[in-house]
Parts: C-alpha cells; structure tokens; sequence
C-alpha cells in the first residue's frame, strides 16, 4: 500500500476522477445505509447523495430536533426517498448499544456504514464514561458501532465501512499510554490523534476482515476544507463570537461547499474500484477542494502494529470484542459480546 500519490503537474493529483460529482453516484437501489452525524454538514449532504442514487439512509442523529430537521431537508431534495432517523449518541457506549439495538431491530442487513460524526479542537472534555470527547467520539463510538453492527453487515452481499478522517490525521501523534489526554492535553492534538485513529482503524479492520474470509471493504475519505459547522464550533471554543466570525469568512474565501466535501466520502462509499483500505479525498492543490482522487496518509497511519495495538485497546475500553471468524455471515442476529 502506497503512502500517497504524486502531485499531477497541472495542480491536480493523479487518479483524480474528472468532474465526478453527487450525479455520479452509481445506483443504490435495495441497498441500506447509517450515515452518522447526518443532521448537517457532511453527513446530511452524503445522505442526500445515497438517497438520491436509491438507497434507504438510516440518518444517524444525536439530536432530535436537528434530526427531524435533516429529514425533512432530504425529503425535499429527494422526494420519496427511503430515509428515517436513527438515534445517535456516540459520546456515550450505552446510547451507541441502544442505537445498534435499535438498526438491528430496522433492518436485516446493512450494506453500508459510513461513520462521519465528529468534533473538533474542542476544550478537554470527559464523557459519561470517564473518556476524552474527542477520542470517545470520532474514534471509539465508531469503532463499538461497526463492531455491534456486524451481524448486519454480514448479511449484506458487500458490504463497507467508510471512515471520515481528515488531512490533520498527519499532525496527530497516537499516544495509547494518554489516549485521553490526563496528561498533557492539546485540542488540535487531541483531534488529529482521533483522525489518526480512523485511518488507522480501517486498516487493523480490513487486515481482520481479510483474514476472516468476510466479504468486507473498509475505506477512509476525508473532505478537505470543507465549510460545515465544525470550523464555527472549533473556532467558538477558542476565540469566541469573534473566532467563529473569522472562522466563517474563511470559510466563505478558502472552502468549498458541504456537498462537494462529500464527493470523496461517496465516492469512496459506491464506487467500484475502490480498494480495501483505501483513502479518498479532493483531488486538488494541498487536498483542500476538488474532485475525487485517491488521498495521501502519513507514515504513522501506516503503522500496522500500532493499528493493531490501537484495536486491542478499543476493545478494552468499549467492552465490543470483535469476532475472529467468519461464521457470523450466517448468523445476523448474533449479538455482541
């Protein structure tokens, strides 16, 4: 596996899939999908491109209220579409239990997980169970879905996860001995570690689907610089009403919009030539805006023995063992350990 690809002479990157879009997303129909954090932003944008080529989105939604909201945005841009709310709270392990409880209880099989909720560079915070935000959210509260959701992800045909990390994965340093920063705490470092975590977690969970015999692809995307209500909410923390303003205008300048940050996500979610473990994002200058392309990933996302150890450690801390063979193909209503 490649680290990245070169730099395309014209500014765009190599593998770059010209003028790909959200019209583009092949069809979907009879497929199921979670999309998590799909009240705004990206997550509301890759529902509206899955209902759109067909397929029945489960919105995974921490809030009601903006849950409700999005479901109605879809609506309007997708008539008809086959799209419900699903209650989602993935600071916590036991509102991540009712939520899989809850999918189980919807669908026979789900064909498609794409874990995009998160939080950025936000001050230390602990959720309820004595985890940093950050970590608990973007990483672990993941990790404990995909593995709670197994059983109906080996019902689908082929089934994928898809992990949305980000271009500050490579700031990110993995500390498994102060994962949740008791020690020594930065938000941007807390963040990139979580965004490091993803990919490294699509890469120990492709290497274990592989070496099961699951029918299983796991991939990573990242959006770039996209505006979505991330940048306002980081900046919020640190700077205020005058943080999130400049914050906005740079979003206004520099970013490209929600949709197009979710080309990649989609991309690397539908399309066929996606590879196991593979990494999507824009295919322009820096990675920041423009069409899909296969993305660059530092060395430290790379580290199959620290995604290893990172794995084994998320096992521990979210009590969701993951099984070791393949006999759970047949068994969709298996439960978690």
């Amino acid at each position: 596996m490649s680290p990245g690809v070169p730099v395309a002479a014209s500014g765009g990157r190599v593998g770059t899939v010209t003028g790909w879009t959200t019209a583009d997303v092949p069809d979907c129909s009879g497929r199921t999908a979670l999309v998590t954090g799909a009240s705004s932003g990206l997550g509301r944008e890759t529902a509206v491109g899955l209902a759109r080529a067909g397929a029945r989105v489960l919105l995974g939604c921490r809030d009601a209220a903006r849950g409700e909201r999005a479901l109605g945005t879809v609506l309007a841009a997708v008539p008809g579409a086959a799209v419900e709310v699903v209650p989602l709270d993935l600071a916590g392990l036991a509102a991540v239990r009712r939520a899989a409880d809850d999918v189980a209880g919807r669908v026979a099989a789900l064909d498609l997980l794409v874990a995009n909720a998160g939080v950025m560079a936000l001050p230390r915070r602990t959720t309820v169970d004595g985890f940093e935000l950050q970590i608990a959210t973007n990483h672990l509260g993941h990790a404990a879905l995909a593995g709670l959701l197994l059983p109906r992800l080996l019902a689908a045909p082929a089934p994928r996860v898809v992990a949305v990390s980000s271009g500050a994965h490579r700031a990110g340093r993995l500390d498994l001995d102060d994962l949740h920063g008791e020690r020594r705490y930065s938000r941007w470092g807390a963040y990139g570690q979580s965004k490091l975590a993803n990919l490294l977690f699509v890469l120990e969970l492709q290497r274990r689907a592989d070496a099961a015999g699951w029918p299983l692809l796991a991939a990573a995307a990242h959006p770039g610089w996209a505006a979505t209500g991330l940048q306002g909410a980081a900046a919020r923390s640190s700077g205020g009403r005058v943080g999130e303003a400049l914050a906005g205008l740079a979003n206004r300048l520099v970013a490209q919009s929600a949709e197009a940050g979710a080309w990649p996500v989609l991309y690397a979610a539908t399309m066929p030539d996606v590879l196991p473990a593979d990494y999507w994002g824009p295919g322009g200058p820096l990675e920041a805006r423009g069409h899909p392309a296969r993305a660059s990933r530092s060395r430290a996302a790379l580290d199959a023995d620290a995604a290893r150890r990172l794995w084994e450690l998320t096992e521990r801390l979210t009590g969701v063992r993951w099984p070791a063979g393949s006999c759970w193909r047949t068994s969709p209503s298996a439960t978690r350990t």
